[in-house]
């Protein structure tokens, strides 16, 4: 009871720091400070793979980062930082690049200023995009083709949102893109109202401070744009060799995510709450030796997409576990009641709560938030899931499944089901 309590006092801190955005050369910054011996920083930029204005620029902007600037060379900061002992690491989404430096407590002024020399002045050069970035571009899209449910949830996208959300992560095979493509890119995405500044083991006043220093001269106005998502649903199969046979049967929709549908997700997730048990799942009850189901629940600015990922040795395999995957997600949404519905609820809140415990469910969840100005409290998302009744579920749950499903099959597409096969 003790250790809960702590706990709960715990999480309202967290979320109470972090709720505390402050505006620096207009730039929003947060910070949470726990005393933590070391500390991170990212820089959450509005250039995920929505706003490309040429397909594939957003991968290679990702593997462009940490190159060399006004300030340094690449081999310099790959040598400072390694005298520091910090870690620097990009990672993309369809909607943010995230910029991220992980270091000692006490070095944050080094590593910010190298986060803002980046956005500041990335030289983008030819000779390192054909040395440097364009060889990883390429390995991570031969890697990709061997990741049957990578594929999937990318052509899910595809299908779901056509443009916008639905462009890939990864550039085409034998793009086009250049060196000039990527810098165009950053120079329309890298400007104030598209940056936010978070912070983990650093005091905000502090993070605020080198942020305009660092950041003070930065364009003011953004030059990127996407248009609102529209959800369409559709189907597509795909060959591939190698892998289990993979099929996806999600649905998606416009507007912001609903609390709702994060309860279904934690309600319908085969994940058990106790080692080596099945779990009460539903869908845990369908799943066969040698088959997987994973609940996916993504949540974006204006959309999500829901789903389930099925995974087997074979087509017949993969049809059978379908099949009783969709039949337990049409029977949970015609409502849950009584524990069932708390159940879903306290789960979906601990998915949330657990979140903040480390420096990515940070960004993950709050980060966004702090970007496009909304309330950025933990508090306020664990709130939400308290207005959730019998009535709300069920109206949201059977929405969802009567719009056109998305189905993805991905591997010998002359033995994995058709959607019709699933009761789609």
């Amino acid at each position: 009871m003790l250790a809960a309590r702590a706990s709960s006092r715990t999480i309202q801190r967290v979320a109470r720091n972090f709720a505390t955005v402050v505006d620096s050369a207009g730039i929003k910054v947060a910070a949470v400070d726990n005393n933590q011996p070391t500390t991170s920083v990212t820089f959450l930029i509005k250039a995920g793979s929505r706003f490309e204005h040429k397909a594939g620029v957003a991968h290679g902007l990702k593997n462009f980062a940490f190159k060399s600037s006004a300030k340094r060379t690449a081999l310099g900061t790959v040598r400072e930082s390694e005298i520091y002992g910090g870690v620097l690491s990009a990672s993309l989404s369809r909607e943010h690049l995230a910029l991220t430096a992980e270091f000692l407590r006490g070095d944050e002024q080094y590593f910010v200023d190298v986060l803002a020399s980046f956005v500041t002045s990335g030289r983008f050069t030819r000779h390192e995009y054909a040395e440097y970035v364009a060889p990883v571009v390429e390995s991570e899209i031969e890697e990709s083709k061997f990741n049957p449910g990578f594929q999937a949830i990318e052509a899910a996208h595809a299908v779901a949102f056509h443009n916008g959300l639905g462009s890939s992560l990864l550039a085409s095979p034998h793009n086009s893109i250049t060196h000039e493509d990527i810098r165009s890119f950053a120079q329309s995405a890298f400007t104030r109202d598209n940056i936010a500044v978070l912070g983990t083991g650093i005091d905000q006043a502090t993070l605020a401070s080198l942020v305009e220093q660092s950041l003070s001269k930065i364009s003011a106005t953004s030059q990127i744009s996407s248009s609102a998502s529209s959800y369409f649903g559709g189907e597509t199969r795909l060959p591939a060799h190698g892998g289990p046979q993979t099929v996806f049967v999600g649905f998606g929709s416009a507007g912001a995510p609903t609390p709702e549908i994060a309860a279904l997700s934690a309600y319908l997730s085969p994940t058990p709450s106790v080692k080596w048990s099945k779990g009460s799942s539903p869908i845990a009850a369908t799943i066969q030796e040698g088959t997987t189901v994973e609940v996916v629940h993504l949540s974006y600015s204006d959309a999500s997409l829901f789903g389930l990922l099925v995974q087997g040795p074979s087509g017949s395999a993969v049809k059978e576990a379908g099949k009783a995957a969709v039949q337990a997600l049409k029977t949970v949404s015609n409502g849950l009641k009584g524990d069932d519905l708390k159940k879903a609820l306290s789960k979906a809140k601990f998915t949330a709560a657990s979140a903040v415990d480390s420096r990515e469910g940070l960004v993950s969840i709050l980060g966004s938030k702090v970007l496009s100005g909304h309330e950025s409290s933990l508090d306020t998302t664990l709130a939400s899931f308290d207005k959730v009744s019998e009535i709300t579920f069920a109206k949201a749950a059977s929405t969802l499944v009567k719009v056109k499903p998305v189905f993805v099959a991905v591997g010998d597409v002359a033995t994995l089901p058709y959607a019709d096969e699933l009761g789609l």
